[in-house]
């Protein structure tokens, strides 16, 4: 039998399983960015803060957009996705018409003259990691579920109910999972 890590690649999304407790994990949805036998990284996409860009990142100071908690790793610093790796340097396709990164200094330009919309980037604080055979336990201890990510999802504003949306869409008994209660012993 196959398990979902076996078929884990960057540009996918992992969902924390329903029986996952971890604060900094329980029902978010990521999408990895680096998955190989080096580790593997991805950014959380339902954990909007109340901080916006123009406080945490200087020379960004009129970007009124909201930063997400991307994890626990590094939250000192800034990463981004975007829509728009036609116009941002350095970027790195994730996803079709998903990118990383790319020069941080044209994008604060191009942010600020509009040619590159709020709607198209999202910025995150940190970011989740895990070493070597770390990610491939937990997926054993089915701490995680697996699907092909889509830009709708990476961009999604539907932040309270992406995981359910997510977990439900794979059908089958992950449609329980989706349904199941937050607090364990009351499904």
């Amino acid at each position: 039998m196959v398990n979902e890590f076996d078929q884990l690649v960057a540009g996918d999304l992992i969902m924390a399983s329903a029986v996952m407790l971890e604060s900094n994990f329980k029902r978010t949805v990521l999408l990895m960015c680096e998955h190989n036998e080096e580790g593997s990284l991805g950014f959380i996409l339902n954990r909007p803060t109340q901080i916006k860009v123009s406080e945490a990142i200087s020379g960004f100071d009129d970007i009124d957009i909201e930063l997400h908690m991307g994890g626990p790793v590094q939250v000192d610093t800034v990463h981004y996705l975007h829509t728009r790796g036609d116009v941002i340097d350095g970027s790195q396709e994730i996803v079709p018409g998903v990118f990383w990164g790319g020069d941080k200094e044209q994008l604060g330009f191009l942010l600020t003259s509009g040619v590159v919309s709020p709607s198209e980037i999202r910025f995150f604080l940190g970011y989740a990691g895990w070493g070597a055979g770390q990610l491939e336990s937990e997926f054993e201890e089915g701490s995680w579920y697996t699907t092909a990510a889509s830009k709708a999802v990476v961009f999604s504003s539907e932040y309270e109910r992406m995981w359910a949306r997510v977990v439900r869409s794979k059908g089958g008994k992950y449609h329980f999972a989706a349904n199941s209660s937050e607090l364990p012993g009351m499904n």
